[in-house]
């Protein structure tokens, strides 16, 4: 135990002494009980504060399935259903339109409640290569130019104006990646007639005892929020992005909750989501989804066609599939790391990244912040000895 600790605190050292990341930590737990925690490196070059244990993070696109267990809980009341149209809480899904080569032609049927879930929707992130992207690129301009402004976008604004755009394909015919996450944040505010980020505070992080995730960082905890780096010639500079509409300052609740990537965290926290997930939607006598709600939420998969754009644009997650914003291994002689058939989980663009193991009751999580990360070589070493070390079940 003690010489897997070792080579996890080799390997991330490594990684800082490469000028890799600034810093980095990893917590390890299985059967919810830790079994490694590890950090090196520094939060915060400019100022010369270390990594801690506490470290505040942006998860961006790890907060998708926090979105989508307030889904389930929705799912479970019976107040939402995945075959329900879009269009039923938004307006600007209202008679879409799909953008096909050089037509524009009429949905063959709505948007559903399913195909954000699966990415199935059509609706792309920022994109000048497609018709569909460069509409949603012009509503993240307006997004970033109003951010810091009295009239911010909020959740539903976003959404409807994305509701609006062109789609790239015909709702269910492909998987692509998308703003889908933020759709539902605002599905989820117009059927609980609640805030986003209130609803998640009243339903999930509350209940966990999550007291430093959220949308915005607090002034008394804002010398833990990492800062954000990009490598450059072997050097790290901070960038101070407001990527998807996020705001690089958190220092303030934002009017766009974004349920694709607005959260921030630390491992302790994202630590007792992951685990309340493993032990059926319970955590310390506090449930939050039933255990058949768990286990739809955790065994997602796409239908073949759609499989087959997973796995042309997203190679490194050979052997996996998505469903409910989340991968989930299928045929682990396919993974590109050591990894369990059943495990899920997600990442995100700085750098954070997270997985559960439900056969060998684990969670994993590492945390780190640099541009365009998501899950590099560097995850998968450190993953890759985690893997090794485990006692399995």
């Amino acid at each position: 135990m003690e010489d897997t600790r070792s080579r996890l605190q080799e390997v991330l050292d490594q990684a800082v002494r490469e000028r890799f990341v600034a810093g980095a930590s990893v917590l390890v737990l299985q059967g919810g009980k830790e079994r490694w925690f590890c950090k090196s490196g520094m939060r915060d070059l400019e100022n010369g504060l270390e990594m801690e244990r506490d470290t505040i993070f942006r998860l961006y696109s790890m907060t998708k399935p926090v979105t989508s267990a307030a889904v389930m809980i929705l799912l479970e009341r019976g107040l939402l259903d995945l075959g329900e149209p879009v269009a039923k809480f938004l307006p600007g899904f209202q008679w879409q339109k799909v953008a096909d080569g050089r037509l524009t032609v009429s949905v063959r049927r709505d948007v559903t409640v399913k195909d954000l879930l699966s990415m199935t929707s059509g609706l792309s992130y920022p994109d000048a290569s497609t018709v569909a992207g460069s509409e949603a690129a012009e509503v993240f301009r307006v997004l970033d130019e109003r951010l810091y402004t009295d009239h911010a976008m909020t959740t539903q604004e976003v959404a409807n104006a994305l509701g609006r755009c062109r789609l790239c394909f015909q709702p269910g015919e492909h998987w692509m990646y998308g703003t889908s996450a933020d759709i539902l944040g605002a599905v989820v505010e117009k059927v609980t007639d609640m805030r986003f980020g209130e609803f998640l505070r009243k339903e999930i992080l509350d209940p966990l005892g999550m007291e430093d995730t959220g949308f915005y960082v607090p002034q008394e905890k804002r010398e833990r929020l990492a800062r954000a780096y990009e490598n450059q010639k072997g050097e790290l500079r901070e960038v101070k992005t407001n990527h998807l509409g996020i705001r690089y300052s958190m220092d303030e609740e934002p009017a766009f909750q974004s349920g694709g990537a607005g959260l921030v965290s630390t491992v302790d926290d994202y630590g007792k989501f992951g685990t309340m997930l493993l032990n059926g939607g319970i955590l310390e006598g506090v449930r939050i989804l039933k255990p058949e709600t768990v286990r739809f939420m955790t065994r997602g998969k796409l239908l073949s066609h759609q499989q087959a754009d997973f796995e042309a644009g997203w190679e490194h997650y050979a052997g996996y599939t998505y469903g409910n914003l989340m991968r989930v291994l299928e045929q682990p002689g396919q993974a590109w790391n050591m990894a369990s058939a059943g495990e899920y989980g997600w990442d995100g663009w700085l750098g954070a990244y997270f997985t559960n193991d439900p056969k060998n009751q684990v969670t994993f999580l590492l945390m780190y912040q640099l541009l365009n990360a998501g899950t590099t070589s560097f995850t998968r070493k450190v993953r890759n000895v985690v893997n090794s070390g485990l006692e399995y079940l």
